[in-house]
């Protein structure tokens, strides 16, 4: 098998030699009370940081300004603190303790903005650390993994220090420095820092399911950092044609790209070209990515651009929280008014993908923290937590019990659909502080215990002849408003037929009946189509159980432009299979004479049916 062509030129020591020196040497250039950036993410430039810090009792009151590192911090040590005073963009569990005991500083600010106080002169860089490619044959070196706010650095440090790698791979994009833009050069060859992502988890997987079934075909994709946007991938392989713009990925994506699910063929902008500004991953990643055309590497003023995402087609955001409050108000950031992790791309890429066609802005947690000891949920974020996601902001919110659409909703719906997503356990305490906080209003207090989201093995879809595939689920609480739409357009004998009477409106505490169920003694399932601001449900049907008989009576109505469509024989199909499960022996129902269409499901359910008729009004007998 012939070796790998070289990508850069093989002579570049010889030609540059003036410019190289040791890292030692490099550092020297460095003086007290200066402003260091060192370089992002597995391209932390070690020797380079070594060499800094092994000077610290020379260097008092150094500023160490970085995003985000991988493996070491060195100079991230109480021990240190006189020398080195870590201001750090995003917190990585390689400085969370010295920021968290106060003898560091995080900077809270969008990553888009980032670049703006390097060149504003706002944030001015005495020197920039940073890790790239040796040279090609026109001089110029790539960043290789991790150009995001690197490259302004870099443009806007006074002095720039490389370590220069040929184990760094040559990614193309907006990712090049020329090698005269470099101050001086330390020539290492190392293995790069490697990150090896998590396994997932049950309840990590099962956020992940629920994220992948909002992604359609042919969106384009934004993953952000942490184990649920990467266990997401898992559930993406039965889609078609999918982009990625996003901030970072890992060597999960590898797989996503020779299965032929990420083509990028119907992206807006850079179609075909995956679009990142760093990854995190090991040397198989690395190796792939390696003068890969398939990748464009941009900084961060590109990628975390929200007008830049905005452009993008069905642009899909999939960010993570640490708590979520009744209102909406997403706290990524910090645990109480302890610093954990940072602002990040999550309102770049939240506010471009709210402004994208189709778009849809994702916000995925667990739904406990500390061992299933404390609700991510909350009824008020803990104090000291600072809002990331502003309630106007926030669109889905995701855990491993489903999904909330908050955009656009009252405080009383949002809270509903928050409390329905929440781990079971805490349920019931939220409502009572919605009811008290006058969030939801104080008659709801009959739907305590009975906030419950059917289980997923429900879920089901159906291709229609004229190829509209219509999902069946199980009822939600929050489709109160679904379902008060679904009545109002319905002609008025479809009313007549369903509930044998000519009612003009639908009260409130029979919506509640509908949506408030145990889904074991009452099932409903609603047949929906997918709406950028969640579901529309076409058609329901359900069944209530009599203990006494062990029979349901079973019922269901569909819109009128899709009925005679055999939408309500797969509602009677997937009824019967659950109350199979359940162990009830069959159903009953009535149907008025006229209503021919109910008659023709029943009488072709393929069950043993018996019927008679008295006064106009048909009642069934379905036996399993």
């Amino acid at each position: 098998m012939n070796e790998k062509k070289i990508s850069y030129d093989p002579l570049w020591q010889e030609k540059y030699a003036d410019m190289i020196v040791t890292a030692e040497k490099a550092v020297q250039e460095i003086g007290p009370g200066q402003r260091v950036f060192i370089g992002t993410g597995c391209a932390q430039p070690q020797e380079l940081v070594r060499a800094l810090v092994a000077r610290s009792s020379e260097l008092a009151d150094t500023e160490i300004v970085h995003l985000l590192t991988i493996g070491d911090a060195p100079y991230a040590h109480k021990t240190l603190a006189q020398q080195f005073r870590v201001n750090s963009f995003f917190i990585s569990d390689n400085v969370r303790d010295i920021i968290q005991e106060g003898l560091g500083d995080y900077t809270p600010i969008f990553l888009s903005d980032i670049p703006r106080l390097f060149a504003s002169g706002q944030l001015p860089l005495d020197a920039a650390l940073i890790h790239v490619t040796p040279p090609d044959e026109n001089g110029m070196c790539s960043f290789g993994i991790s150009v995001d706010i690197v490259k302004s650095a870099a443009e806007n440090a006074t002095k720039v220090i490389a370590q220069v790698n040929p184990r760094m791979p040559r990614t193309l994009g907006d990712s090049f420095i020329n090698i005269y833009d470099i101050d001086l050069l330390v020539a290492v060859d190392t293995p790069l820092l490697e990150s090896i992502p998590p396994e997932p988890t049950d309840v990590t997987r099962n956020i992940g399911e629920f994220v992948a079934a909002l992604v359609d075909d042919g969106a384009t994709v934004e993953l952000g950092i942490g184990r649920i946007p990467q266990a997401v991938l898992e559930f993406l392989k039965n889609k078609k044609e999918l982009g990625i713009h996003t901030e970072m990925f890992t060597d999960a994506i590898i797989d996503m790209i020779e299965c032929g699910v990420i083509t990028g063929s119907r992206k807006s902008l850079d179609r075909g070209k995956i679009v990142a500004s760093f990854c995190l991953g090991t040397k198989k990643i690395y190796d792939y990515i390696d003068n890969n055309p398939l990748f464009s590497f941009n900084p961060t003023e590109y990628v975390n651009d929200p007008f830049i995402i905005g452009q993008q087609y069905k642009q899909v955001a999939i960010n993570v929280a640490l708590e979520v409050d009744l209102t909406g108000q997403v706290c990524a950031d910090s645990i109480g008014n302890r610093f954990y992790s940072g602002i990040g791309g999550q309102v770049d890429f939240n506010r471009g993908a709210a402004r994208s066609h189709e778009g849809k802005a994702i916000i995925a947690m667990p739904s406990t923290a500390k061992s299933g000891t404390l609700s991510r949920i909350v009824s008020r974020l803990s104090p000291g937590a600072g809002v990331v996601t502003t309630r106007g902001d926030v669109h889905y919110v995701v855990t491993e019990y489903g999904t909330a659409y908050l955009h656009g909703k009252n405080v009383q719906g949002r809270a509903l659909a928050l409390i329905s997503i929440a781990h079971p356990d805490f349920r019931e305490q939220l409502l009572r502080d919605a009811i008290e906080m006058n969030y939801v209003r104080k008659e709801l207090e009959s739907v305590e215990g009975k906030i419950i989201v059917g289980p997923k093995e429900f879920r089901a879809t159906y291709l229609l002849e004229n190829g509209t595939q219509v999902a069946f689920r199980p009822i939600h609480p929050t489709d109160q408003e679904l379902m008060r739409d679904l009545f109002y357009a319905l002609s008025r004998q479809t009313v007549y037929y369903r509930f044998m009477s000519q009612m003009k409106y639908i009260p409130q505490k029979q919506i509640q009946d509908f949506v408030y169920i145990d889904h074991r003694n009452e099932v409903v399932l609603v047949a929906t189509l997918p709406e950028a601001s969640g579901d529309e449900i076409i058609a329901v049907g359900g069944y209530y159980l009599d203990p006494r008989t062990n029979r349901a009576e079973v019922a269901f109505v569909v819109r009128d432009e899709w009925q005679n469509k055999g939408i309500g024989k797969f509602l009677l199909q997937q009824l019967t299979n659950i109350a199979k499960s359940n162990g009830i022996s069959g159903f009953t129902a009535e149907t008025l004479q006229e209503n021919r269409g109910m008659q023709s499901v029943f009488n072709r359910s393929g069950l043993k049916v018996t019927s008679r008729l008295e006064g106009g009004v048909y009642s069934y007998v379905l036996d399993f």
